[in-house]
């Protein structure tokens, strides 16, 4: 499959399946980015790479271009950072056993974020959010969430996550994910390309943000994430700047979880900068 512009396929290269916190099944997933004109698909489950045979099967019978994701939680400084890895190798031994390591840390957080609920009235928190879980190993905040919905507890999951499960608020239980250093690892050795996910949401001061970005280039990051679902108009053209102060190339997804909950639909944001090289310039 041949583009002559790079810059006008409609890539998304950040998504959710039931595998970690979506509500649609890799295929599921695949059908709808499809039918939404998505040209080039990546699945981005949370730790997890368990959906990247169907959601690769899935794209090929539709005839979509297919290259294999996964998003990492990775603690840095007092932040919970997220790096997509694409374009890997699924049977690289050492990834999966670092996303293993990552994903049994998660089990143990969930069991405690729902001893926490219960402390304050809330019972049941966890059995209801495994509910939710298409895999037991990565009950994370969003099956919490929709539990909390569900019960009545909060009115969506928005008004969630402004009164539990972060920081000073119940159910929230601190976790050291991977550094930075054996995310970026992983995915490298495996073939893969890292891209620093969705910046506009970490809460670092401007210093902190510029170390963080030279610590993920000096390690082997390569892209950073400009246009995606929780950046509005003027942070697309922010990490535009910073993308090209730093020389990294450009990424483009939706972070697509739900119908009900997210904020941009698969294929539907707007292109990458025509002033950005796009991570997958050569994967077409």
């Amino acid at each position: 499959m041949h583009y002559p512009n790079a810059h006008a396929v409609n890539a998304d290269l950040h998504c959710h399946s039931t595998v970690s916190d979506g509500t649609l099944s890799p295929t599921e997933i695949a059908t709808r980015a499809f039918e939404n004109g998505v040209e080039l698909w990546s699945l981005t489950d949370h730790d997890e790479i368990g959906g990247q045979e169907e959601a690769a099967s899935a794209a090929k019978a539709l005839g979509l271009a297919y290259v294999t994701g996964v998003e990492i939680s990775v603690s840095w400084a007092s932040e919970t950072l997220h790096i997509v890895g694409l374009n890997f190798d699924p049977d690289d031994a050492a990834l999966e056993a670092g996303l293993q390591q990552t994903r049994s840390g998660r089990a143990r957080r969930a069991e405690q974020m729902g001893e926490q609920l219960r402390k304050v009235g809330i019972e049941g928190a966890f059995e209801g959010a495994l509910s939710y879980a298409g895999n037991p190993n990565l009950v994370s905040r969003t099956h919490f969430a929709r539990f909390l919905v569900e019960r009545g507890i909060c009115s969506d999951v928005r008004d969630v996550f402004s009164n539990y499960l972060i920081a000073g608020k119940p159910g929230f239980v601190e976790m050291q994910w991977a550094t930075l250093a054996e995310a970026i690892g992983w995915i490298r050795a495996a073939g893969g390309v890292a891209v620093l996910a969705h910046p506009g949401r970490y809460r670092l001061s401007a210093l902190e943000a510029d170390v963080m970005v030279e610590e993920f280039m000096r390690l082997g990051g390569r892209a950073v994430e400009v246009i995606t679902g929780s950046h509005n108009a003027s942070q697309y053209r922010k990490y535009t700047a910073l993308a090209q102060e730093f020389g990294l190339m450009g990424s483009r997804g939706s972070d697509f979880h739900s119908l009900g909950e997210s904020h941009t639909d698969l294929g539907a944001l707007p292109p990458l900068p025509d002033a950005l090289t796009p991570v997958w310039h050569d994967w077409l």
